[in-house]
């Protein structure tokens, strides 16, 4: 290199070379994000541009089922696009999450989210195609369902303090069915089994509606399912209510205690539903979805339809939704823990 290269005019030219390559590189990456952000909000404002997959982890006629297609209606007629409703049951919920955590991220693929497979599978399950928190976006906490202790007519507990007499004069003789192992059911009556000290034997069916007919038809003696599923059963005489697993009386079973009151100070167990979209879904959809989601959870004719059925409107912000899906998986971690409930 020669001496005229080192000159101060040469190292000002360098410099200036160098600074204007700098900023066209900082020009390029600014122009790039702002087009990114700027097609980001388009896309936004104009969803849905298509149909609308709602995958529900569950057979039609539950509570699951019957809240998304309430709400698909009632969307597919304010967006004046179709929402499909897609069942997807199977393995605990397992299906229908692993299909919504590989879809794209771009709001056409929604989940009617439930206690179960994004609460429960998490904590009894070691390995899962799916991560509960990372790979889903959530939405809004539509509704809580309560869940009651039943027995059939043949038990001669009429109350939740009579039943855990006489399960501790009989322990692991008294048998209580479910839905499964590790459905929401079953965690339900672990917790109460724990709570009220008690010994009980657990029976798995391959769904809540078997279940609940073996303890109409006194195969076994109780089992706990949705007050949405027990209501006619019991109001006919084929099912004895012992008490609801929500903290306070449901309107559908004015007449039937808590847990809580009638014996078992503190227990709760609700199952619950809510909407989620795929991780990754622009916050502009998540913040379309969410308006329109909880303007309709508002309306009369919804609130009658769902609370007719047993369920509480919530309607939550996604981050309520999110610090409460976090907290439930806490809850039903311990319960699975003191249980030793692995379903690897």
């Amino acid at each position: 290199m020669t001496s005229s290269e080192h000159t101060p005019e040469n190292k000002a030219l360098r410099f200036r070379s160098y600074s204007c390559k700098d900023l066209l590189g900082v020009l390029a990456c600014s122009f790039a994000s702002v087009l990114l952000c700027f097609c980001t909000i388009v896309a936004a404002q104009s969803y849905p541009a298509k149909a609308v997959r709602f995958v529900i982890p569950y057979p039609p006629g539950g509570a699951s089922d019957v809240t998304a297609r309430i709400l698909g209606a009632k969307l597919t007629d304010a967006w004046g696009q179709q929402v499909v409703i897609d069942n997807r049951p199977g393995a605990n919920g397992i299906i229908a999450l692993e299909n919504v955590a590989k879809s794209a991220p771009d709001g056409y693929t929604i989940l009617m989210a439930n206690v179960g497979p994004n609460a429960i599978n998490p904590v009894v399950y070691s390995k899962l195609p799916y991560d509960a928190i990372r790979d889903f976006a959530p939405v809004t906490l539509t509704t809580k369902v309560p869940q009651v202790i039943v027995a059939n007519a043949y038990l001669p507990a009429k109350s939740i303090k009579e039943l855990i007499a006489l399960a501790k004069a009989k322990p692991d003789q008294i048998v209580f069915a479910s839905g499964g192992s590790g459905s929401s059911n079953h965690l339900a009556f672990e917790l109460f089994k724990s709570m009220a000290g008690v010994k009980m034997v657990h029976v798995a069916y391959k769904g809540d509606a078997p279940a609940l007919t073996d303890s109409i038809s006194a195969y076994v003696q109780l089992t706990m399912p949705t007050v949405i599923a027990a209501t006619a059963h019991i109001r006919s005489g084929k099912l004895r209510a012992l008490g609801v697993g929500t903290l306070t009386r449901v309107p559908a079973l004015p007449d039937v205690s808590t847990v809580a009151e009638a014996g078992v100070p503190g227990y709760e167990s609700e199952s619950w539903g809510g909407v989620m979209a795929r991780a990754g879904t622009p916050q502009p959809v998540i913040d379309r979805l969410h308006g329109d989601i909880t303007r309709i959870l508002k309306q009369a004719d919804v609130r009658e339809k769902l609370e007719a059925l047993g369920g509480e409107i919530v309607g939550s912000t996604p981050s309520e939704f999110a610090a409460y899906l976090k907290a439930e998986i806490a809850k039903w971690d311990k319960v699975a823990r003191t249980a030793n409930i692995r379903l690897d």
